[in-house]
């Protein structure tokens, strides 16, 4: 009986980082929701973006709001950071040329290229993630059209948890690390 929990403890600390048990973050800070296609999400999404003082990172799976990459190029304009990750198959796939990532490229916003999943499927912006006012945005809403006027979606937007933007921030990182600077990470 002795071994088995030695054993075990073992079997825990062989495993791939990706099977460790979830992050815990205490609840802390504020809650902002929306609910499309009633609600005006990507209004609210803007307005984050526009109390933006010192850092975005974004993770699209899919961009193609233009008023979402406008916010970015003119918080990139006033000074704000500005990042990118982008999934790989929706770039490939844009064939009506709807993507805003190549504009967003074209005005100096480093974008990278998420190349090791089938679908990088995360719909994530921090805003000033390292600040104790920091803001993250998460939920199913796609930065479309679609996901504001045809879709039903959902919207969350947490201000005021550090350690859950320190957490957002951490993986986004992580991801950066396995993606490829745009547009080479487009070609295989």
């Amino acid at each position: 009986m002795k071994r088995f929990p030695a054993y075990l403890l073992l079997c825990l600390l062989l495993l791939p980082a990706e099977a460790m048990p979830a992050v815990v973050v205490p609840a802390r800070g504020t809650v902002e929701l929306a609910f499309s296609p009633w609600d005006d999400a990507e209004r609210a999404i803007l307005r984050v973006l526009q109390g933006a003082h010192q850092a975005i990172y974004v993770q699209a799976y899919l961009f193609t709001s233009r008023p979402l990459a406008q916010a970015l190029i003119e918080a990139r304009a006033r000074g704000v950071a500005v990042y990118l990750l982008s999934d790989r198959e929706m770039l490939v796939k844009d064939e009506g040329g709807r993507s805003q990532i190549p504009q967003l490229a074209a005005a100096g916003i480093p974008v990278w290229v998420e190349v090791r999943y089938a679908a990088a499927h995360n719909k994530i912006i921090l805003v000033d993630p390292e600040q104790e006012s920091g803001a993250v945005v998460t939920g199913s809403y796609n930065y479309t059209f679609s996901a504001q006027a045809r879709n039903a979606e959902n919207l969350l937007i947490l201000r005021g948890n550090p350690d859950l933007a320190r957490a957002y921030l951490d993986n986004w990182r992580r991801h950066r690390m396995d993606a490829l600077p745009y547009p080479a990470g487009l070609s295989d």
